[in-house]
């Protein structure tokens, strides 16, 4: 499957959003220390803060790298294939970004990236571009921005109960 846009890996420019395309940008508050980023930086590289926010993961690795193939169900019913575009593993960075294929109901990317600031506060970062690849998400317009959104917002309060009695 090739991907459903040109700028493949874009989302590595903060704040960078293609012309035609819809940008989002969520950053949560995950908590504080050393403990909390590696907790955190651990459950978004292997795919457990998806799991844990219920849909459904089908990765070709159990955790993430360039080129793995990762299809998410939601709803059990929408099928959103993609592929890991780019990783970060630093000592106060990680996290990766993915596109999407053909037969994702969205056209564009997404990355989720943990990030632990220099006062020790760790958050998570979602930021994407995206506009409607099929006749349903089109038909949502707004609406359908506003369940991406709400998705991120998501991914933070999973992350932040998965992180929970780890602060140091």
């Amino acid at each position: 499957m090739s991907f459903t846009y040109d700028d493949v890996g874009a989302t590595r420019e903060a704040g960078y959003c293609p012309p035609g395309f819809h940008p989002m940008h969520v950053r949560t508050r995950i908590g504080e220390g050393e403990e909390v980023f590696r907790r955190a930086s651990e459950a978004v590289l292997t795919w457990e803060m998806h799991r844990e926010l219920g849909v459904g993961v089908d990765a070709s690795a159990d955790r993430a790298a360039p080129d793995v193939d990762v299809t998410v169900t939601l709803a059990g019913l929408i099928k959103a294939p993609c592929r890991v575009v780019w990783t970060v593993e630093e000592p106060r960075r990680a996290g990766w970004a993915y596109g999407t294929l053909t037969g994702h109901p969205e056209s564009g990317e997404e990355s989720f990236v943990v990030d632990r600031t220099g006062d020790g506060t760790v958050w998570l970062t979602v930021s994407a571009f995206s506009r409607a690849a099929k006749w349903y998400s089109r038909a949502g317009g707004p609406a359908t921005r506003g369940l991406q959104h709400a998705y991120a917002r998501r991914c933070g309060a999973v992350l932040r109960r998965l992180c929970a009695g780890d602060e140091a």
